[in-house]
């Protein structure tokens, strides 16, 4: 083995890495950081609350007296009526699907939720889960009306399945966040793994999946032609925040 040329490897190499990690990660970890190390547990309220509320949810779904309950309360299918598909939309975030692991969708919140929280705020924590939840929802109705045939649409089939769960929230707050910080590798990484999903599955969540990333896409679109506006146009969304690149938001809304 050559040491010498080992050696000029190792520092050639590394240290480039870590400067694309500082790059890409270190103004989000040093928010995250400060927030737990401000507030403690309280900073992640919100996000404690999601995961006690879905395990409850998960409980109680599987026994034989509350299946019927959290069905007619959080169950979200096309085929409803969109009065009662948009009551149940915010409890059918925290609706584990019945197939899958519910330590699955516990992790995800509380990855995804508690470093949105902890950047975002609690509200805008929620209100992007929300809108990405929701455009999920809409798309699918949108997509079984243009039928199996259209670029976008889905087959009527679609309209009776349960559409339940916090994937599609937990996918929209990801892209947010890492647009908010200029982490735009991993941005787009979470994008081409939706697509890959989708191509892979082609299935109503994945698509879901998609519709809640254009939609929370719109989102900050409109955020940063906002902040141009108040800034004049020349600096972007500048914050406040300690080691926040430009387009960072405060850490606490």
């Amino acid at each position: 083995m050559n040491r010498s040329g080992t050696s000029r490897s190792g520092t050639s190499r590394f240290p480039a890495l870590r400067r694309a990690a500082r790059r890409e990660w270190g103004p989000l970890y040093t928010t995250v950081r400060t927030g737990l190390h401000d507030h403690g547990v309280r900073a992640l309220a919100l996000t404690l609350t999601a995961v006690a509320l879905t395990a409850t949810v998960q409980l109680v779904q599987n026994q034989a007296w509350g299946y019927g309950p959290v069905q007619n309360l959080g169950a979200v299918r096309a085929e409803d009526p969109l009065w009662l598909a948009l009551l149940r939309t915010p409890l059918s975030l925290f609706v584990p699907a019945l197939d899958l692991p519910v330590w699955g969708a516990l992790a995800q919140i509380l990855l995804v939720f508690g470093i949105a929280e902890v950047c975002l705020g609690r509200w805008r924590t929620l209100a992007i889960a929300y809108v990405a939840t929701l455009a999920g929802t809409l798309y699918a109705r949108v997509g079984i009306a243009l039928g199996p045939d259209a670029l976008l649409g889905l087959p009527a089939s679609d309209a009776q399945v349960v559409d339940t769960g916090p994937s599609a929230a937990v996918v929209g707050l990801a892209v947010y966040v890492c647009h908010a910080y200029r982490a735009w590798f991993t941005a787009a990484l979470v994008v081409v793994a939706m697509v890959v999903e989708v191509l892979v599955k082609d299935n109503l969540a994945g698509r879901e999946h998609l519709a809640s990333i254009a939609a929370v896409l719109v989102v900050c679109a409109v955020r940063e032609w906002l902040g141009r506006r108040r800034t004049g146009g020349g600096q972007g969304l500048r914050a406040g925040g300690s080691g926040a690149r430009s387009g960072a938001p405060p850490m606490r809304s």
